[in-house]
């Protein structure tokens, strides 16, 4: 598998699991918007809608990804004689998903959509093939997404269609599923809902799982809502059975619903081919997050570090988060404030491995260990005031005095207590992995452990600066061990 690493301007872009992902600053440079399309036995509206939708976004950072989903008529030839510009320039990606099952649309999205990461898009754009985006849709989206700072975790936005009971006789059918979503967000929530195996919501299934994490959404101005009008006939045409789904009470069921990230890391998996070209393309598992589970003062703040390089949306800690995550992940086993990012490390997630190994299926964990007398040395330096100038803290937000009980059964320095539960959660850990040793990376940070183990595991390209070190045990006051 081929990896690269390139800066955009103050932006790094990075391969994760054959997706893209990049830290966007929407201030520095602009977004990389992918427009991806699905098609099955639509080579008609295709045939109307791609020219148009190329016509009219000509911005050098959109491109347009199309999925022939086992299209059985003239599609192929189509792209071929009328858009081989297109396909040379870049301007348009072919892919090609030889199946012969049915047209699963919510695995074809996924697909899609992957792909489309893999193309470089920061910004994914659901784009049915009958639509027709308007004049200039993608600098419409830039506008909406240039918001002056950073689009990250916090500040998570996405823009969909709004197409209510009260309007929908305003849009032509077929544009309900168009979205705008962050590559990461898209990830995080791990795509479409793949048990709609038909056309049945799975556009409004992902709306609302976005809204339940809290993001904030605007809606589509309506003058980029347009598609072909056409009967019903052709959306039910490979599964009639679906008709008994397109209902009020359907969408009820929709929203009623209170799952969030589906799919256990296992969507838009499949083999395909770009353009024309014989090599196929695997797309396998995406880990659902990334876990690290060692304890405090086991460099997890140089792991931290590390996952942001690699460009994860990554907490350590927080400013608010740790307390929220605990009391989430304690009265329902799962936690919407964690599934605001991708990788987290630092207490309270080693406390909880079982429980995210249980909530969260799929996911990866790195246990980072450290010789244990240097451990034990940092952790007397974090109790003693003399070492830690923010110790006071601890007795006026008491979450930290609350999880060091959890932890050690105690709030004070307890060498031979805290000694025994820190090997006792490392002999621990590697016993519940024991048998799944594919899940779980032990990063002994004492033999130099860094890069290759990390993205070897990972399945990342090794970047060009060295692993981070972050508070490395020094000298007293100024001493902040990782």
């Amino acid at each position: 598998m081929l990896y690269t690493i390139v800066r955009l301007y103050d932006c790094t872009i990075v391969r994760l699991y054959d997706c893209t992902i990049a830290i966007m600053v929407m201030t520095s440079r602009s977004p990389q918007i992918v427009f991806c399309t699905t098609c099955r036995g639509r080579a008609e509206h295709i045939k109307r809608t791609l020219p148009a939708n190329l016509s009219n976004n000509r911005q050098d950072y959109s491109r347009f990804l199309l999925l022939n989903y086992n299209s059985q008529d003239d599609l192929l030839h189509y792209i071929v004689s009328r858009h081989k510009p297109d396909l040379k320039s870049g301007r348009l990606i072919l892919y090609s998903y030889p199946t012969d099952g049915p047209f699963h649309i919510a695995h074809a999205k996924n697909l899609a959509a992957r792909l489309g990461i893999l193309a470089g898009a920061d910004l994914i754009v659901a784009l049915d093939a009958d639509n027709f985006t308007g004049p200039s849709f993608d600098q419409y989206i830039y506008n909406q997404f240039s918001c002056g700072s950073p689009i990250g975790p916090d500040t998570g936005m996405f823009l969909y269609a709004d197409i209510n009971k009260t309007n929908r006789s305003r849009f032509a059918r077929g544009v309900a599923g168009r979205l705008v979503i962050r590559s990461q967000d898209f990830i995080k929530l791990g795509g479409y809902d793949e048990r709609f195996d038909t056309w049945r919501g799975e556009d409004m299934d992902m709306n609302a799982r976005l809204w339940r994490l809290g993001y904030g959404s605007r809606p589509i101005d309506p003058a980029y809502l347009d598609a072909i009008r056409h009967s019903a006939d052709v959306r039910f045409r490979e599964y009639p059975h679906a008709r008994q789904y397109e209902n009020d009470e359907e969408v009820k069921v929709i929203n009623r619903a209170e799952n969030t990230v589906v799919n256990g890391g296992r969507f838009g998996m499949g083999t395909v081919y770009r353009n024309f070209d014989p090599a196929p393309v695997v797309l396998g598992p995406v880990p659902t997050r990334v876990f690290g589970i060692g304890l405090h003062k086991t460099a997890t703040s140089s792991l931290h570090k590390a996952f942001q390089t690699l460009g994860f949306d990554s907490l350590h800690w927080g400013t608010g988060e740790a307390p929220l995550i605990w009391n989430e992940m304690s009265a329902t086993g799962r936690s919407k404030t964690l599934e605001r990012y991708y990788a987290l490390s630092d207490l309270p997630i080693p406390l909880l491995y079982r429980q995210l190994d249980t909530a969260y299926p799929g996911s990866k964990f790195i246990l980072t260990i450290r010789d244990d007398r240097k451990w034990l040395t940092s952790i007397e330096r974090l109790w003693d005031p003399a070492y830690n100038p923010t110790r006071w803290e601890w007795d006026i937000y008491p979450f930290t005095n609350r999880i060091h009980t959890e932890l050690y059964g105690t709030r004070n320095f307890d060498p031979d207590r805290m000694l025994e539960r820190y090997r006792r959660h490392n002999r621990e850990v590697k016993e519940y992995f024991g048998s799944r040793p594919g899940d779980l990376l032990v990063m002994d940070m004492e033999s130099g452990a860094g890069w290759p183990e990390l993205c070897a595991f990972l399945d990342k390209p090794v970047p060009a600066a060295d692993y981070p070190v972050e508070y490395r045990t020094r000298s007293l006051i100024d001493d902040r061990t990782s």
